[in-house]
């Protein structure tokens, strides 16, 4: 996760009918600024569309003419040459992001993996110092959240029908394809099609889809562009040749819940003829429903070619997780084909991995505090922390509340307050009631545990209207069954005094209840309606659970719109004594350890400046602080690994923490295993 590259992106803009604006934005490695090429709204270029067309068949040529048009301008050129020369000073690659704005679609047929460096016109995409891709912009609003490599799975389907002949085409070799794509995705969990019972058709494509929630999706098959619309040549129940178009698979992949990290697309013209409307094909059809990176064919491929790139491809993959990295490398893995330009990534990511390693910081060190966290856990010097992350696998995520109640009830403010659920919640508690969102949320939580978990609930909470805690302790109860490392469940065996939590539920007293412990809870009295708590003295057998944030079970303490908020963090910081004296203890001198926060969540801000301003705050400073904190999603971010770098640098300035880059399931797993002595 180090910064080992230099940023630099180029962003090209419709100005008028005879040219393009260009910005340059580049970012050296290390350094936190950008930098910008001055005079940049007199950038301009433009690109004879015409003359192109008549160069398609001469590569060369067709190369040097879109080199001197994009760098036609000596300024835009020398900016680009200092700045790989700034890389090459500091030993690291450059990567260079093309970005077409959406007054531009028209760029996408122009060949940019033909571009020349402008100084010796060597290749400039098969140069491994240079990490090339076309970025694009996604009117999809879902994030897309990295996972560790471990937990990766993969979908793989390989069409190859059997009138293939009969339509001209060439037989697709099956086995070979499939043997490709399993041993490059090793590691990952791979599921393949077709197989002894299924066919490789669309049905069965979207099937699997739903059901495996793939992070990669790899698909081989023919495929063309007719009429300017995109078809893959899949198969038919009979597997005879069904001519899907694109716009059915697009359809598909916009409807699911989660969709993949990155699709494969091993079919000729997948990305484009190289001429006309290539935006009409399907490559960035799939980018623009926010499939975050898309590699896929602009025009036909050779078998040779398709099976050396691919084969680079996975294997240059597996060494880091850098998508455009593995690219330029299995580019360069072809360079003497005359078709090498033809494998595009199309990407919204701006860091480019795949996947994550668990516990390596921003600097590539990994985490190395876990001896003093386990002794201070043995000790009973630890206090954990949980926030929402724990309880979102059970319900979807809260962003994705705010988006619905954001549509749904028309919210008027920013557009980057659509996904704040206090600042939602505030608007419906003005517009409607203010129990409203309390409702609200409560009855989407419930309809969304009964059709998600209906496995998991016995036939008297899939009918009526049972307390919101039943369903969740259900499924937890389930979850906890299933998988000795739920963090609940980990958490319930650590032998504790005190938990903190930011969530409504009653997940944690069920799992120490289950571990034949006795555990009270405790709501913070924030406000005038609700009792101030009588608080037993803790111990191990008889664990306090203190609910900052309020119980599902009493909708006057929860603590749910921005007023809220304000209102908890004032009555909180200026009056300590609402707070239990034990609590404060365990807040103070004892190791804290966050699990399941967002550092841009309300909840862990409130939370975090709560536990600050409490007294003997300093005493901390004797215990190791942790917090395990998931990758940030990147497309969210405006660069990403600045933003790791802030976050280290958030949690250490004021408590001294030091991060875990992982999910609480990831931590507490790596715990149980120091704790065992594995």
């Amino acid at each position: 996760m180090s910064n080992t590259y230099a940023d630099l992106e180029l962003s090209l803009h419709r100005r008028d009918e005879a040219g393009y604006a260009v910005e340059f934005r580049f970012t050296q490695a290390g350094d936190d600024a950008d930098n910008r090429l001055s005079g940049n709204d007199q950038l301009r270029v433009a690109f004879d569309f015409e003359k192109f067309r008549e160069l398609i068949y001469l590569p060369e040529e067709y190369s040097q003419a879109l080199t001197n048009s994009l760098f036609g301008d000596p300024a835009l050129a020398a900016a680009f040459l200092q700045a790989r020369a700034n890389a090459q000073k500091d030993g690291v690659p450059l990567r260079l992001r093309l970005f077409m704005g959406t007054s531009a679609p028209e760029l996408h047929s122009l060949r940019w993996e033909c571009l020349l460096d402008p100084q010796d016109k060597t290749p400039l995409t098969t140069n491994e110092n240079i990490y090339f891709s076309r970025y694009l912009a996604s009117t999809n609003w879902r994030p897309v959240r990295l996972r560790p490599k471990g937990d990766l799975r993969a979908l793989v389907l390989v069409a190859n029908p059997s009138d293939l002949l009969e339509n001209k085409l060439a037989p697709v070799d099956i086995a070979a394809e499939t043997n490709r794509a399993q041993t490059g995705l090793e590691g990952l969990q791979v599921v393949s099609l077709p197989n002894e019972t299924e066919r490789a058709s669309l049905a069965v494509l979207t099937t699997h889809l739903r059901e495996s929630n793939p992070d990669v999706l790899y698909i081989v098959a023919h495929g063309y562009i007719a009429n300017g619309q995109p078809f893959l040549c899949l198969e038919d129940d009979n597997g005879k040749l069904a001519r899907v178009r694109g716009e059915a698979l697009v359809t598909q992949l916009k409807e699911l819940p989660e969709r993949p990290r990155l699709a494969v697309l091993v079919s000729c013209q997948s990305a484009g003829k190289g001429v006309g409307e290539a935006l009409s094909a399907l490559a960035p059809r799939l980018a623009e429903i926010g499939i975050p990176a898309v590699l896929a064919m602009q025009d036909n491929i050779s078998i040779d070619t398709a099976d050396k790139f691919i084969s680079a491809f996975f294997h240059e993959i597996q060494r880091d997780g850098q998508i455009d990295r593995a690219v330029v490398v299995a580019r360069g893995a072809v360079r003497s084909a005359p078709d090498y330009w033809v494998p595009t990534l199309f990407t919204r990511l701006k860091s480019g991995r795949l996947w994550y390693i668990p516990g390596v910081g921003v600097d590539g060190k990994e985490f190395g505090k876990f001896p003093a966290v386990v002794r201070n856990i043995r000790k009973m010097r630890t206090t954990p922390i949980l926030g929402p992350g724990l309880i979102e696998p059970l319900f979807g995520s809260l962003r994705e509340v705010a988006r619905r109640w954001a549509d749904q009830f028309q919210y008027p403010m920013s557009p980057h307050e659509r996904e704040s659920l206090p600042q939602v919640a505030q608007f419906l508690s003005i517009s409607q009631d203010p129990l409203f969102p309390f409702d609200e949320l409560e009855e989407y939580l419930r309809t969304y545990i009964r059709a998600t978990h209906k496995d998991d609930l016995t036939p008297d909470l899939l009918n009526g209207t049972p307390p919101l805690d039943k369903l969740i302790e259900a499924v937890g109860a389930r979850r906890r069954e299933q998988n000795p490392l739920e963090p609940h469940r980990v958490l319930a065996s650590l032998d504790l005094p005190v938990y903190i939590t930011a969530n409504p539920d009653s997940l944690l007293e069920a799992a120490l209840a289950a571990a034949g412990k006795q555990p009270q809870s405790v709501i913070c009295p924030w406000n005038e309606e609700i009792d101030p708590p009588d608080v037993t003295p803790p111990d191990p057998a008889h664990p306090l659970v203190y609910h900052f944030f309020g119980r599902w079970n009493q909708p006057e303490s929860m603590v749910l719109t921005e007023d809220q908020y304000f209102a908890f963090l004032i009555g909180a910081t200026r009056n300590t004594d609402i707070i239990p004296e034990r609590v404060r203890e365990a807040l103070t001198n004892a190791g804290l350890l966050f699990l399941g926060f967002q550092t841009d969540e309300w909840a862990f801000r409130v939370l975090f400046q709560t536990i600050l301003a409490q007294p003997g705050s300093s005493l901390r400073s004797n215990y190791a602080q942790v917090a395990a904190q998931v990758v940030p999603e990147d497309e969210r971010l405006m660069a990403p690994q600045r933003a790791l770098k802030y976050l280290e640098k958030y949690f250490s300035k004021g408590a001294d923490i030091e991060i875990y880059w992982g999910s609480p399931q990831e931590l507490l797993g790596a715990l149980t295993r120091q704790i065992q002595g594995r």
